[in-house]
């Protein structure tokens, strides 16, 4: 594990924080793609769990606002396809935009048939490694927190079972090296949002920061609970400044 050491405190989270709601920018996926806090800031809205160092939940309330990492996390990825008749293709009832071809559709959570006899392995990474070239617009009261090389958990494989999600192997390994991790569920979008690993938050390096995740170099455009994963993928958690452009997700959530 490379997280820098405060990984276990609970930081408070930005006053405007919890505002991005997943249903960000236009498509709808968990931590898909940051947006505007503008648009999605939810004042009064109650935080979401709160994973620290000890592995507890610090926080149960879970709220109807689905947030993609950094802001109204978009979803990441596609754009939105269209039918026969030349018309913008329907989105699913969760807002999300049809998914490109090749690419998994998404599996809702309530459904997954997890095989705890089966185990399987991916890779797994975190990186906020963006803020390092953006500091001047970083949050001055997380410098402590803020890994030297800007990765938080270095690229590893970890074990997971047939039919577990992109989310349940984040939470499990977060726990597992107690690094602080604070999600929210956001039934809008069937997906948990996640909001801050490491105490380090949407907004807290500009309006348009937050976190994102990628699996096998694709920014999905639904959120990470719905990602069913499979053997040998490569999951990346990344922390965008720029609603995805600098982490080569400039796409995601722009519908």
């Amino acid at each position: 594990m490379a997280a820098a050491g405060s990984g276990g405190q609970q930081a408070a989270k930005p006053s405007a924080g919890s505002g991005l709601s997943a249903g960000h920018s236009g498509t709808a996926a968990d931590n898909a793609a940051p947006q505007p806090p503008a648009a999605n800031a939810q004042p009064g809205k109650t935080s979401g769990k709160q994973v620290a160092a000890s592995g507890q939940s610090a926080a149960d309330s879970q709220t109807s606002a689905n947030k993609p990492a950094g802001a109204d996390k978009g979803a990441s990825g596609s754009g939105s396809g269209s039918n026969s008749s030349g018309k913008p293709a329907a989105k699913d009832k969760y807002q999300t935009e049809p998914v490109p071809a090749g690419k998994p559709a998404p599996s809702e959570p309530q459904q997954a048939d997890i095989n705890k006899k089966k185990a399987l392995t991916a890779t797994l990474f975190v990186s906020c490694q963006t803020i390092l070239d953006r500091l001047d617009d970083f949050d001055p009261d997380k410098l402590e927190v803020l890994p030297k090389d800007g990765i938080i958990f270095a690229r590893q494989t970890v074990t997971f079972y047939e039919g577990e999600s992109v989310f349940d192997v984040l939470l499990r390994e977060m726990k597992k090296r107690k690094i602080h991790m604070e999600f929210e569920m956001t039934p809008l979008y069937n997906s948990n949002y996640i909001e801050g690993i490491h105490n380090i938050y949407e907004f807290d390096c500009g309006e348009l920061s937050g976190w994102m995740y990628r699996v096998n170099d694709w920014f999905p455009n639904y959120g990470a609970s719905r990602y069913k994963l499979k053997d040998g993928d490569a999951i990346e958690w990344l922390y965008t400044c720029d609603l995805g452009r600098d982490i080569g997700g400039g796409q995601a959530g722009s519908g």
